[in-house]
């Protein structure tokens, strides 16, 4: 069957929106901070390896390249997810063209994304989910293209691009297992006969390889920890799983996506795009059936809004047009507003708790230096002799990469938590006062540090209600035995 072809592409426009949307992300890379999965990435880019204990290794890669070529500074860290994002602007206008749309639906799919504050959010700061959205979007724009063409070779780029992606991030097999799924209820089966797809599995496996062997040889932690985000939150991730999807790609994109469902799912010309469509109510089943977040199903939203664009712009060019475009100018202009209140450093560190709710990563990059100064403190007034044998110990990897970066007067700071714990204990011989960090006060936890006594209390100094907001600093007598043999009880997983 003859495949329809594609509009020309509108490569200078949507190019000016993908480097205008560079420019904003870089203008504002500098403002409140380091968030704390960056903290991490940062230290986890000086022990790279295959694998960690919550992730494979492309993101930690990615961070090290980023702070050798542009500088060890958010700005000079997040040039590559400010890359990332523009990238991700371009290829969601390559799956509007895929999808027929014409030049200006090009234009408004990369508009649409350039506004949407999930776009804005990971292309802020360096995190596993903003080059996993970029992958997303590649797959999906290639599947469509396997789907157009039905040219079986596609198959092969498919396979290259999910070993990449599986590189980084595990979820890439959930909108592939939905995509599959979907394929088999509304067809073309034909797509799937072909050695093409073992081969392009095969190049996927290929690729992931060395982080599974990884995986494989540490005991698979990353499932341990997948289960314990599940079990912790799971409910809440269910109950807030449609009123999440709504807010974090943009309240005001709902009408163009539902749109780009309904042109996927009735219109004759695109009927070969069905199954793309039905894998987006299917990812969802699976994302809330395994207590996922929300967001681990939001990029197929994007592909539904490319889908969109054309019809939306048809809306625009009907009756009372006047109006019409009064309201979509409007919409435009408050989803710009709330995305970048919502997901950008633009607001003031003092007003960062009203977004809070909807965005708590946020609050996630004000007070390290604070909690840092308030370790040191505590750190300086311990006598002498006793920091000769003291330890630094922090309850989670945010703290202790925290101390890691700001921490110029303090020795190395240790912890327990995901892949902090695989990197080296402290020295047996270090049986001296031991300084902890940590959320919350838990005997048990404590009990492992001897009898501890509250020393300082972390304050931002903006009031900003994130995890660390009132953390403790306490300093404890000592290891209750040696390192080497504590250390086992203290890796936490989640």
């Amino acid at each position: 069957m003859t495949r329809p072809s594609v509009p020309a592409f509108a490569t200078v426009p949507v190019t000016l929106i993908a480097l205008a949307v560079a420019a904003v992300l870089t203008a504002l890379s500098g403002r409140y901070g380091y968030h704390r999965d960056e903290l991490y990435f940062r230290v986890a880019a000086d022990h790279l390896a295959w694998g960690y204990t919550d992730q494979p290794p492309l993101t930690p890669l990615l961070a090290k390249i980023s702070i050798t070529l542009f500088g060890d500074n958010p700005m000079g860290l997040r040039v590559v997810a400010t890359l990332s994002a523009a990238l991700t602007v371009v290829v969601v206008a390559l799956i509007a063209r895929e999808l027929a749309g014409e030049r200006n639906a090009q234009i408004f799919a990369a508009v649409c994304t350039a506004l949407s504050g999930f776009v804005l959010g990971t292309g802020h700061m360096v995190s596993t989910a903003t080059f996993d959205l970029l992958a997303w979007m590649v797959i999906a724009f290639l599947a469509l293209r396997l789907l157009r063409t039905n040219d079986p070779r596609w198959w092969i780029a498919l396979g290259v691009t999910t070993g990449v992606a599986l590189e980084n991030k595990y979820l890439v097999v959930l909108p592939l297992a939905a995509l599959l799924i979907a394929v088999l209820v509304t067809g073309p089966r034909s797509v799937l006969k072909t050695w093409h797809l073992p081969a392009g599995i095969a190049a996927a496996a290929l690729i992931a390889a060395p982080n599974l062997i990884w995986q494989a040889a540490n005991d698979w932690p990353q499932l341990i920890v997948a289960g314990g985000i599940s079990e912790d939150d799971g409910t809440e991730n269910r109950i807030m799983f449609v009123p999440l999807q709504i807010a974090q790609l943009s309240p005001f994109l709902l009408p163009v996506w539902i749109a780009g469902f309904l042109r996927l799912w009735r219109t004759p010309a695109l009927r070969w795009s069905r199954p793309v469509a039905l894998s987006y109510p299917i990812l969802c089943v699976i994302v809330l059936a395994t207590g996922g977040k929300s967001y681990y199903a939001l990029p197929l939203l994007l592909v539904l809004v490319a889908a969109g664009t054309q019809p939306t712009l048809d809306w625009l060019h009907g009756g009372r047009q006047a109006v019409r475009r009064t309201v979509f100018a409007a919409a435009a202009l408050l989803t710009a507003i709330t995305s970048a209140a919502f997901t950008l450093p633009v607001l003031p560190e003092s007003a960062v708790n009203l977004v809070l709710p909807v965005n708590a990563e946020q609050g996630e990059q004000i007070g390290w230096p604070e909690l840092t100064r308030a370790v040191t403190t505590v750190w300086q007034q311990l006598p002498a002799d006793d920091r000769a044998r003291a330890v630094i110990f922090a309850s989670n990897y945010g703290e202790a990469g925290a101390l890691a970066k700001y921490g110029t007067d303090l020795p190395t700071a240790y912890s327990g938590h995901m892949s902090y714990a695989d990197w080296p204990a402290p020295p047996d011989d270090h049986d001296g006062p031991v300084v902890v960090v940590t959320q919350e006060r838990a005997p048990q936890y404590e009990s492992h540090f001897g009898t501890c006594t509250e020393a300082a209390r972390v304050d931002n100094g903006h009031d900003v209600d994130n995890e660390e907001q009132g953390a403790y600093v306490l300093v404890c007598t000592g290891p209750a035995k040696p390192w080497s043999q504590l250390w086992p009880d203290l890796r936490r997983y989640y």
